[in-house]
């Protein structure tokens, strides 16, 4: 049993439901999550079982203190979205890159030996092959991808100059409950389903047809607390993602079909730095994790759809 886990960002959408996945499945466990609220909830914890340090990954001696006797660190913390990186470039970086590299440093100076970094499919970007190897060139079209290259080269590098068990995942389109809506940068699935709920007409920045690899967020934690558990490391990125491939039309047929009506949509004009085509390969995934299981994207369409329905007759 792994006895303490740092998770950076723990108080959002993915690091909260790490804290619950890891309260659940390995309840001696103890969890720290340091996040600066920035875009986390403080009640994302609620009922949960972990301490909160309020803080920023920029303040590298407080990241020091959080780190001591840590057995494995998972960073999740970061500035996310595409259209938000191109509006806003410093930010992303300093948060993204030095940030990372804080982590790095933290772990190293407390001796803490693995650490699992969030990276991101967006690193391929011009790219055109299908699936995505880990070993396919990367081409950023955004700074929030070359943040997130510089986020994994970091992450590898630390491994191979100072012997650190460092394990870089790339996330492709994660999704489910807790996930933000109520924002400009939202993701597809949240913002798709908030408007549906609403009332309201599903934007769809082109023709419709760009495909996205979705990714259920249990799945991820899963296999983000099984790294720390096993202490996983790997000498490459490593998707994590199953290798599906849906449209955004085909997201809206499936939101539909649960709702049992038909959703408007309105057809907008292509993002840029937006990527046409996402799906990952994932036999690495499989190599290290064969334990892992997907969730099929109906199901996790329902539930995090159910999720929703909850949070809104509750705030109702």
């Amino acid at each position: 049993m792994v006895e303490h886990v740092l998770i950076t960002g723990g108080a959002g959408f993915i690091g909260s439901n790490l804290v619950d996945y890891i309260n659940l499945h390995s309840p001696g466990t103890r969890v720290t999550v340091f996040d600066d609220l920035s875009s986390g909830l403080e009640s994302n914890l609620s009922g949960s079982q972990c301490a909160l340090i309020e803080d920023t990954i920029l303040n590298y001696p407080a990241l020091v203190r959080a780190s001591q006797r840590v057995d494995s660190i998972v960073h999740l913390g970061a500035i996310g979205s595409v259209p938000r990186s191109i509006a806003m470039p410093r930010p992303s970086h300093e948060a993204n890159s030095s940030g990372t590299l804080n982590v790095l440093e933290a772990a190293r100076e407390n001796g803490v030996e693995h650490v699992v970094v969030a990276s991101s499919s967006s690193v391929y970007g011009s790219n055109p092959s299908m699936p995505k190897n880990e070993l396919d060139w990367t081409r950023p079209l955004s700074p929030y991808a070359a943040s997130k290259l510089a986020t994994e080269s970091y992450a590898l590098a630390y491994g191979f100059s100072y012997g650190m068990k460092t394990l870089a995942m790339r996330f492709f389109n994660v999704y489910g409950p807790r996930q933000r809506s109520d924002h400009d940068y939202a993701a597809v699935i949240p913002r798709f389903i908030d408007a549906a709920l609403s009332g309201s007409p599903l934007v769809v920045y082109g023709d419709g047809e760009q495909s996205r690899d979705f990714t259920y967020v249990e799945s991820v934690c899963s296999a983000l607390f099984d790294s720390c558990v096993r202490q996983v490391n790997h000498n490459q990125p490593v998707n994590l993602a199953f290798g599906s491939n849906a449209t955004l039309l085909e997201l809206i047929v499936i939101l539909a079909n649960q709702l049992n009506r038909p959703l408007p949509v309105n057809h907008e004009h292509p993002r840029v730095g937006d990527v046409r085509a996402s799906q990952a390969d994932s036999s690495s995934l499989r190599e290290l994790f064969p334990t892992i299981q997907a969730v099929e994207l109906e199901m996790g369409v329902k539930r995090t759809l159910d999720w929703f329905l909850g949070n809104r007759t509750a705030s109702d």
